[in-house]
């Protein structure tokens, strides 16, 4: 049985897509980096690594030859953000569907993943995969729903929805690619504020404000980067938005409790096998909003504590001691 869809990176994310993909039994093709874990996933159909206790299809196979999926016409791409542009360098160009499926804004530019992927795979047409979504319930066939951002518009859709839909895994169409970016992205920088909230014991309302305001953020900074509101009100933003705002299942959120325990960043993320996203987009994201005029004091205050300028009970007090405003104004 070949292929027709490959992936791109054995991440817990990669491996979940991999395995839905599966599930009805289509062969799939994934890479990973790493040949110890290329052999367990052939050999023992497992990924101990970063996927553990899953049980996954037999009708996917792994390489560490990323040229071997060069001629799938099918790919998603779910390279960590910050990784993208020297995984996409070493796959040979070609007209084909590159499924961006990575959230972030890379650090030192300040590009989305598509317009990574533009310049380094300039004959795909680039489609996004974004919403709320846990790896091990997508690998554990748990209902999901998600938005795929089309470039191609509705010829694209119509090419990849089949493709990608499975009896749990709802995907809903879109053409806005920028807003189902910047959803994936801000998204993960609100999470670790959610999680220095539960850190310091805040509560409950605390937490429901974040994520209101923490929105309004996404909002102004979206649609000031083109996007639309009707996108980032939807599963790709306010979606993902409440989901990883809520449990230490996201690595950004359990990132942002460490830090409202009193734990440094680097003392937060040792060890650590996956990488909490939100960390490297938080920088770059409050340096462009500071750059084109916009407010997201909630951005700010994250990257005041990754770096270690405050504390986190400092912080939140500086949150607390802002203007009072009405709720709606643009300047938030």
């Amino acid at each position: 049985m070949t292929a027709q869809v490959g992936v791109i990176g054995a991440g817990a994310w990669g491996t979940a897509l991999a395995q839905s993909m599966a599930s009805d039994g289509s062969a799939v093709l994934i890479w990973a980096r790493e040949p110890e874990l290329v052999a367990e996933i052939n050999a023992q159909h497992t990924n101990s690594l970063f996927l553990p206790n899953a049980s996954l299809a037999r009708s996917i196979a792994a390489t560490n030859q990323i040229g071997d999926l060069a001629a799938l016409p099918v790919l998603l791409v779910v390279a960590p953000a910050q990784h993208l542009a020297r995984v996409l360098a070493d796959l040979p160009d070609s007209q084909r569907d590159l499924v961006l499926c990575a959230k972030g804004i890379e650090a030192g530019t300040g590009r989305l993943m598509g317009e990574v992927a533009a310049q380094a795979a300039p004959s795909a047409q680039l489609a996004v995969l974004s919403g709320p979504t846990f790896a091990h319930e997508v690998a554990a066939g748990l209902p999901t729903a998600v938005t795929l951002a089309c470039s191609g518009g509705p010829a694209q859709w119509d090419r990849l929805a089949p493709v990608i839909s499975r009896p749990a895994l709802r995907p809903y169409y879109s053409d806005d690619v920028i807003g189902a970016e910047i959803g994936g992205s801000v998204k993960n920088v609100l999470a670790i504020a959610c999680g220095v909230v539960d850190g310091l014991g805040l509560g409950q309302n605390a937490r429901a404000a974040l994520i209101a305001r923490g929105y309004a953020e996404m909002l102004r900074f979206g649609l000031a980067r083109g996007a639309r509101a009707e996108t980032l009100a939807g599963l790709c933003g306010l979606g993902d938005l409440v989901l990883t705002c809520s449990s230490t299942s996201s690595r950004n959120f359990s990132l942002g409790k460490a830090l409202g325990e009193g734990l440094s960043a680097a003392e937060a993320v040792a060890g650590k096998n996956s990488v909490a996203e939100g960390a490297h987009t938080a920088p770059v994201l409050a340096d462009l909003a500071r750059r084109d005029g916009i407010a997201m004091p909630i951005v700010d205050a994250v990257c005041k504590l990754l770096t270690g300028a405050a504390p986190a009970r400092a912080v939140v007090a500086e949150l607390l001691a802002r203007p009072l405003r009405p709720e709606q104004e643009p300047a938030g």
